[in-house]
C-alpha cells in the first residue's frame, strides 16, 4: 500500500501525513460504555480548552484554513474535517456515533487537532495520492441527502486524495467518497492523519494506533510522508 504527497510538496511544503494501515479489524456498530465515557471526556475537554475563542484562533483550524486558501477555497461552507468536528462540539452537540473505528478516529481528531480520514483498504485501488484534481476524476459524496445525486466531481485545482480509479476525498479532507467507507464488514483500513505546519503528528498517530489496537483488535503499521520523504509504504 503506497501513498504519495509528491505533487503537493512544492506548493504546500509544511504538509505531513501519518499513513496507518490497520489490519485484522473488528468494526462494531454502537458505542460501548467505556468508549462513550472517553468520548464524553474529550468533548468536555474541547469545550474547556477553546471556551471563548473564535474558531480562527484555534491553531489546528487556522492551519487548515490557510491550506484551503492555498488552492482557492474561501467559502465558509467548505471547511476542514477537524474544524467541523470542533465547531459541532463547541455548539454543544456530541460527536456523531457511526461505528467504533470511525468514532475513535474522530475523537483523536478532536483531541489532537488534526484532520483524519479512513478508507476500506479492500475497496480501493492503490497506489494512493494526495494530488491536484484532474479532468475525469470521479467522486460520489457520502454526505449526499436521500434523493440527491451523489455524483459531485472535484473542481479544477482542488487538492484531493485519490486511488487509481477515483477520488477518495474532496477538498483535501472535506468530504469522503461513499464507495470506500468504513463499515462493520471492513477488515483492513487505510488511515491518514494530516498536518499542515502545526501540532505533534507522531503523538496523534501513536495515540490512534494504540486505541485501534485495544478497541478494534487492529494490527497497525505507520509511515510518515513529508517533503523530504513524499512517498511511503507502511508495513
Amino acid at each position: 500500500m503506497q501513498l504519495t504527497i509528491a505533487e503537493l510538496t512544492e506548493r504546500f511544503p509544511d504538509f505531513r501525513v501519518a499513513v496507518l494501515v490497520a489490519e485484522d479489524l473488528v468494526v462494531a456498530t454502537g458505542r460501548p460504555g467505556h468508549l462513550d465515557t472517553a468520548i464524553l471526556a474529550s468533548e468536555a475537554a474541547c469545550r474547556s480548552q477553546h471556551a471563548g475563542l473564535e474558531l480562527s484562533a484555534i491553531p489546528g483550524v487556522a492551519a487548515w484554513r490557510s491550506a484551503y486558501k492555498g488552492f482557492g477555497i474561501k467559502k465558509t461552507s467548505y471547511r476542514s474535517s477537524v474544524e467541523r468536528l470542533i465547531k459541532r462540539v463547541l455548539a454543544g452537540d456530541r460527536l456523531p456515533a457511526i461505528n467504533n473505528f470511525v468514532d475513535i478516529y474522530n475523537t483523536i481528531s478532536l483531541q489532537h487537532g488534526f484532520c483524519i480520514g479512513a478508507d476500506d483498504l479492500d475497496r480501493i485501488a492503490p497506489p494512493v495520492a494526495f494530488r491536484f484534481s484532474r479532468p475525469g476524476d470521479s467522486f460520489l459524496d457520502m454526505g449526499a441527502e436521500a434523493g440527491e445525486d451523489p455524483n459531485d466531481p472535484p473542481k479544477d485545482g482542488e487538492v484531493v486524495l485519490a486511488d487509481t480509479r477515483h477520488v477518495l476525498c474532496r477538498r483535501w479532507n472535506w468530504r469522503q467518497d461513499m464507495r470506500s467507507a468504513i463499515t462493520p464488514q471492513t477488515r483492513r483500513a487505510l488511515v491518514t492523519v494530516q498536518a499542515n505546519g502545526w501540532g505533534e503528528l507522531e503523538e496523534a498517530a501513536n495515540h490512534l494506533a494504540g486505541w485501534l489496537t485495544t478497541d478494534c483488535g487492529a494490527k497497525v503499521s505507520i509511515a510518515y510522508a513529508d517533503r523530504s520523504n513524499p512517498t511511503v509504504t507502511p508495513g
